[in-house]
């Protein structure tokens, strides 16, 4: 009996078979390419001879007959156009053109053969419809199937490309909820699952100076987590041990959660108020406050980055509210800090750098987040109450209960009102600003502040604060231009810390405070920066300064920067200092390679010159390296520097060394992350906020493209650090290094993890050996080419060839149970058991057969 197939059955079925067959991959290609497109392309070639023909008569004995020991496949679905089997289907959903989901969703077949999705209120829901304003929505439950959806939503449509497993779905805007560009789905984000981990970052130093003996030092900083649902607990402490002392502090502990619908983060234990109207200041107690990270970024509105000069390799130490929240080893020349994790939102920040040769200099580096600009209707709040806490070593401050609450509000696209209230047994704070748009000249906001305090000695004061800040961008020259001024209208002003603290300097107290910062772009490469701040003192004429500038550029590949930085401290000597670098690149002789050259001038004269190699080695640029050789003309003479760092899946491993007439240096630092999940215990490089466990089905030494270093371990599992929050994050493998013994379905995954989370991100990998199979029929006939092999524990699915051959991958000496299908009838499905010893080896192909029953 003949069956009649149009044209584009018959290409539409080949694509379906080389699907599959590209699926299957490697060995296999060349044998099923071969046998399937010869036998396929037969029966296509039939139409191609009569193109002006609408259909034509294929007979399906070309194919199977009784004397080649093939029975017929039942191609009866495959007549009909765009017919395809009905059944569950993962599909990438996109709502017109823009990806919103993947999920699994039914497919039946309509009478046409072709495949329909089967809705339910909920997807639609999902999807971004307006399911509660369509009447003809409301009514069902959300779980049942929509036969025909065009129907219930009127202009609404769909069409499946199997082909991409991608399902395009085409939505009148009226019935679709507003949804701003890059909007993911809250029901999309991921609380992971429960984990415990520590994020640590360890670094020390053993230097020896001539006549002033040996010294040696360590840092510790472990942030700490537990992660149970959607509830996270954090622990951030540090550990120091300097000249045989040896210090733990637990900075901060408390217990954090989204609050989805609210946008907001909910913190419960030790952590710092917001910073917006009044001084950021610790605190332990409850906090609920706005998090712009749960907005798309199109409706998005900071630590500082630390900028200094480094004569030597030098030892970096910053400060805030007596904490140090940060420590390590640079190398010589200019240096940038982009990875604080302040203790709080505002305050100081106190830099020291230390020389290899014992030498200490200091700078402080203002530190504020100001009010922003909101969108109209857009608010932005936070509510804080509990009891003050005092920083380190101040013993003599009172810690007394308060509330604070801050807001702002988007009033027009041109005005923003911000303001709060701060309330304590004895002190009393209010402030109200405003943020205005000034068209072509900018930004400016400005608000003032009353404070009525009673000190410790309980003495009244009452003082007012006034503060500006301009921003501007000019988009013609690129110009950009950052001020912020502080002005204490009275001595009368006591913030909240300086109002709990029972001793405190009257001319340690600002009196006002100017930052200003500007990028300027000027030739093609080439841009100018400054930055500098000026603050004076009550009751002194203590003025401190502070003033960098630099000159960065390229000129084809070559790279160089000019930069100068001055301080001025009324404690402190002054300290100026020039510095020039270039950067040359070698990959003409030395792969990844860059020769530097750095030449330094101080105050005092003295001249340094230095010349290095830095590059990165093997494949995926793990190992890093820097050779370093200076001369110094101030009596120091000559020193030889080497550096390494090396990160692989388990930590960054960091060591250098430095070698000089005067000094001798040795440091030496490992960070990385341990984490504890219900598989097992895996050890990672720095984790960052979010991370990601990757389950490879137990398939080791597969590396992770982008991330160097990282790669599964003994158990098949790895680490991916550093996640965005509240967006897709793309997960690859690279496939190059897949074992022998190991095939996988699908390279990427994508994942959305919300703030602190650990998500899974599951490969399904198949281990074992790649086989290809002969299947024979209880009858002894072979089982009938095109017939679907799918296997539920491993989740595959292949198709035999026209010689009753099945390929399979990850077969081991399990007994793995496979279907076979080739019709509706029971008389067309059968079962085999396969399975092939360990000692087969696994870089070759094995051949077996097996009878099907």
């Amino acid at each position: 009996m003949g069956v009649n197939i149009r044209v584009n059955g018959c290409i539409r079925l080949s694509k379906v078979v080389l699907r599959y067959t590209y699926s299957q991959r490697r060995a296999f290609y060349a044998y099923a390419f071969k046998t399937i497109v010869m036998t396929w392309g037969l029966s296509c070639s039939v139409y191609m001879t009569s193109l002006r023909a609408e259909t034509f008569y294929f007979d399906p004995r070309l194919l199977e007959t009784k004397n080649s020991g093939f029975q017929p496949v039942d191609l009866s679905l495959f007549s009909k156009e765009r017919a395809q089997l009905p059944g569950n289907y993962i599909v990438d959903i996109y709502v017109n053109n823009k990806k919103k989901t993947r999920r699994q969703i039914y497919f039946a077949a309509a009478k046409n053969g072709s495949l329909l999705p089967q809705f339910t209120p909920a997807i639609l829901y999902e999807l971004g419809i307006k399911v509660e304003d369509i009447t003809a929505l409301k009514s069902l439950d959300s779980q049942q199937a929509i036969p025909d959806i065009a129907s219930y939503v009127p202009g609404m449509s769909a069409n499946f490309d199997i082909n991409h497993n991608k399902l395009d779905v085409s939505v009148p805007q009226i019935f679709l909820h507003y949804q701003a560009r890059g909007y993911i789905d809250p029901a999309r984000w991921d609380s992971g699952m429960p984990v415990a981990f520590t994020n640590y970052t360890f670094s020390g130093s053993h230097s020896r100076v001539s006549n002033s003996g040996s010294s040696e030092r360590q840092y510790l900083n472990m942030q700490n987590g537990v992660n149970v649902g959607v509830w996270r607990i954090r622990n951030y402490s540090t550990w120091t041990h300097d000249a045989d002392k040896s210090h733990w502090n637990s900075i901060n502990t408390w217990l954090q959660r989204d609050i989805k619908s609210l946008k907001s983060q909910l913190v419960i234990g030790e952590s710092a108020t917001s910073g917006v109207t009044f001084p950021s200041y610790l605190f332990t107690g409850v906090q609920l406050a706005s998090d712009e990270n749960m907005q798309p970024n199109s409706l998005r509105g900071f630590a500082p980055t630390i900028r200094g000069i480094a004569n030597s390799s030098a030892i970096v130490t910053v400060k805030q509210n007596g904490f140090t929240i940060y420590q390590n080893n640079v190398a010589p020349g200019a240096f940038e800090i982009n990875d604080l994790s302040p203790t709080s939102f505002s305050g100081d920040l106190e830099v020291t750098i230390e020389e290899a040769d014992g030498s200490i200099r200091r700078f402080i580096q203002p530190y504020s987040t100001l009010a922003v600009m909101q969108r109209p209707g857009k608010i932005k709040y936070s509510i804080t109450t509990g009891r003050y806490r005092a920083a380190e070593n101040e013993n003599s401050t009172r810690e007394p209960e308060f509330i604070e609450g801050n807001a702002s509000y988007g009033v027009t696209n041109m005005l923003t009102l911000y303001g709060g209230g701060l309330v304590s047994q004895n002190y009393q704070a209010v402030g109200i600003g405003a943020g205005t748009g000034l068209a072509q000249l900018g930004s400016l906001s400005t608000d003032i502040g009353r404070a009525d305090s009673t000190l410790y000695d309980g003495k009244k004061n009452t003082g007012y604060l006034w503060r500006a800040q301009y921003i501007k961008d000019f988009d013609k020259t690129g110009t950009t231009i950052s001020l912020n001024y502080y002005r204490y209208l009275n001595d009368g002003y006591f913030d909240f810390s300086e109002s709990n603290q029972k001793d405190y300097q009257e001319d340690e107290r600002s009196r006002d405070q100017l930052q200003i910062s500007l990028n300027q772009p000027l030739l093609d490469g080439l841009s100018f920066y400054a930055s500098g701040y000026q603050q004076t003192y009550w009751n002194s004429n203590r003025r401190d300064k502070n003033i960098s500038l630099g000159l960065s550029g390229s000129l084809s590949s070559i790279s160089y920067n000019l930069s100068y930085q001055y301080n001025d401290y009324s404690t402190e000597n002054n300290d100026q200092i020039i510095s020039f670098n270039m950067s040359i690149p070698l990959d003409y002789w030395l792969p990844h390679t860059r020769a530097t050259y750095r030449l330094t001038n101080d105050n005092n004269g003295a001249t340094q010159h230095e010349v290095g190699l830095n590059g990165t080695l093997l494949n995926d640029g793990r190992l890093n390296y820097t050779l370093l050789q200076r001369h110094s003309d101030n009596g120091t003479g000559n020193s030889s520097s080497l550096y390494t760092s090396y990160r692989s899946a388990y930590g960054t491993l960091t060591a250098g060394y430095e070698y000089g007439e005067a000094n001798r240096q040795l440091n030496y630092g490992l960070a990385g992350g341990i984490v504890a999940h219900p598989e097992g215990v895996t050890l990672s490089q720095p984790l960052g906020s979010a991370f990601a466990i990757i389950d490879a089905n137990g398939a080791a030494n597969i590396r992770i493209q982008n991330y160097p270093g990282v790669a599964t371990d003994y158990f098949g599992y790895a680490v991916i650090p550093f996640l965005t929050a509240y967006q897709e994050n793309r997960i690859t493998l690279d496939t190059t290094t897949l074992p022998d013994d190991v095939d996988i379905s699908d390279n990427v995954v994508t994942v959305i993890p919300d703030k602190g989370a650990a998500v899974s991100a599951h490969f399904n990998s198949h281990i074992g050996h790649r086989l290809l199979l002969t299947l024979y029929q209880t009858d002894g006939s072979p089982v009938p080419f095109g017939a679907i092999a799918n296997n539920e524990a491993q989740l595959q699915e292949s198709i035999v060839d026209e010689g009753g051959v099945l390929y399979l991958s990850g077969i081991n000496e399990k007994p793995q149970v496979w279907h076979i299908k080739w019709g509706q009838s029971p008389s067309q499905h059968c079962t085999v058991t396969v399975s092939l010893p360990a000692s087969k080896s696994v870089n070759a192909i094995s051949r077996e057969s097996a009878t099907c029953h």
